[in-house]
């Protein structure tokens, strides 16, 4: 890339990173959003351990090159030209392997007249990789598997849900009942491939319906911990008012964050009839006049809202392999 830039490339995940002269690997992985398991940083623990590929790179400890073939501790290596690597606990977006796990039931609390905020602790924590974006499952005996996004950042010690419950929705209903209880809860992880593994290269458009704002927050929360430098812009849908539930959440991301924008989309300010289909939101996303040939898109919601809106954005000019979402997983087209 140039005399103080190199770009690193991290096998079989094929996910890639830039780095500067002075910073070593770990840090600049890590700025890029990237997971690299490390205890230490000081080259002791040996967790971030890889081998080299291709390219030449040198050991801070000892000051001394290392060669094709060698391995290197990413936190004790400074690149001195590009660099593949070969390093397995590194997983492409959404090639992580779901495990069960009993967590414990820190905290359930009601943030809005149908939604609560849930916040579980899973045992070894740090061993468990995650990729932003991505979900659980809730397993209650003798009950099919609810399945609800992480609303955290996977750097965060403690997940986060936003569990939209009434006695109406009768499997969340009785998530949050086995929940309040306290305890704990078998739960399994991670599910998903609308995620992020690293920061993007392009500019992001969010598009969430009702609690998919669970989806964008893990999203949100884990760009503003890389160096991620392109506009975030978010919006999110809802049939009322009441129904956005962390609006000032988005607005204090919004104030905070010069690259970030909220537009909030509720069906009450319109003086029409809510169509059931999202038909508001995304006329709202495709009025705000991006070039849709240079972005990538994360949409959360129903099928039909989600379908709607990649068709739309398809034909306004999106490329298809831009737009992200799990619907495309969970509920393909026939």
């Amino acid at each position: 890339m140039g005399s103080n830039h190199w770009r690193v490339v991290l096998s079989p995940s094929g996910i890639a990173f830039n780095v500067t002269r002075e910073s070593d690997l770990l840090s600049a992985a890590a700025r890029a959003g990237i997971n690299v398991p490390a205890s230490c940083r000081n080259g002791v623990c040996e967790i971030c351990e890889a081998r080299l590929l291709a390219g030449l790179a040198l050991n801070t400890r000892n000051q001394q090159t290392i060669e094709v073939g060698e391995r290197l501790m990413m936190c004790r290596t400074t690149a001195l030209t590009d660099l593949d690597l070969e390093i397995s606990a590194v997983m492409a977006a959404g090639n992580n392997q779901p495990g069960k796990f009993q967590a414990k039931v820190v905290d359930v609390r009601s943030i809005s007249h149908d939604v609560y905020r849930v916040e579980l602790q899973l045992p070894r924590r740090r061993e468990l990789s995650f990729h932003a974006g991505q979900y659980l499952s809730v397993n209650l005996p003798e009950a099919e598997p609810c399945y609800f996004s992480i609303a955290s950042s996977p750097s965060a010690q403690n997940i986060e849900l936003h569990i939209q419950a009434t006695p109406e929705w009768v499997s969340a209903q009785k998530v949050i009942d086995a929940l309040t209880s306290g305890g704990e809860v078998t739960v399994e992880l991670p599910h998903g491939k609308a995620c992020l593994a690293s920061a993007p290269a392009k500019p992001l458009l969010l598009v969430a319906a009702g609690t998919g704002f669970a989806q964008m927050k893990s999203l949100v929360d884990y760009l503003r911990e890389t160096s991620y430098s392109q506009p975030v812009k978010l919006y999110w849908g809802v049939r009322r008012h009441e129904d956005m539930y962390l609006r000032s959440l988005a607005q204090q991301w919004q104030e905070e964050w010069p690259l970030f924008t909220f537009v909030p989309v509720v069906g009450d300010d319109e003086d029409n009839d809510w169509s059931g289909h999202h038909d508001q939101l995304v006329r709202a996303v495709l009025a705000s006049g991006m070039d849709w040939a240079k972005v990538e898109v994360h949409a959360s919601g129903s099928p039909t809202m989600v379908y709607t809106l990649m068709d739309a954005l398809v034909e306004a000019g999106l490329p298809e392999s831009a737009f992200f979402s799990d619907v495309l997983e969970y509920a393909p087209r026939t």
